[in-house]
């Protein structure tokens, strides 16, 4: 699995010029499951993102999540961060789980994100989406597991 934070002003995103999903402040997470992930790992990965400090304290240093700036999450899959790119001029999507099994545990990982009490939004799977953002910062990290 991997997910790519985006520490945000604001997002949103749309399919077909209708507004789906849109925070605040927060984190945008881009994320995409692969072969080989289970709830265990989504979990372990909601976990991570509800506790990364990405977000600056009174001393302008790292140190905040994202409940404690009151911050919220837009989650939105994007298969292709799955890609490999090592051959070629042309990405491989053979790392990428199977459409079934990548929905399923993309919504878990919202809703272990929601759990914490952490406001989500989501994206639609497998959508053709439009995605808006003010990166702040830019602040973005790749989490893998």
């Amino acid at each position: 699995m991997k997910a790519l934070l985006q520490r945000v002003s604001h997002a949103n995103v749309r399919v077909d010029d209708t507004l789906i999903g849109e925070i605040n402040a927060g984190i945008l997470v881009l994320v995409a499951i692969e072969d080989g992930d289970t709830p265990q790992t989504v979990k372990r990965m909601a976990e991570k993102i509800s506790k990364y400090r990405m977000f600056s304290d009174a001393d302008g240093k790292m140190n905040l999540n994202v409940s404690q700036i009151g911050g919220e999450v837009l989650v939105v899959s994007q298969f292709t961060l799955a890609a490999d790119t090592n051959k070629g001029l042309r990405p491989s999507f053979s790392r990428s789980a199977e459409p079934s099994l990548g929905h399923s545990l993309y919504l878990q990982l919202a809703e272990h994100i929601a759990n914490t009490g952490i406001p989500v939004s989501t994206g639609q799977f497998a959508a053709d989406m439009k995605v808006a953002l003010l990166n702040d910062g830019p602040v973005t990290f790749m989490l893998e597991m």
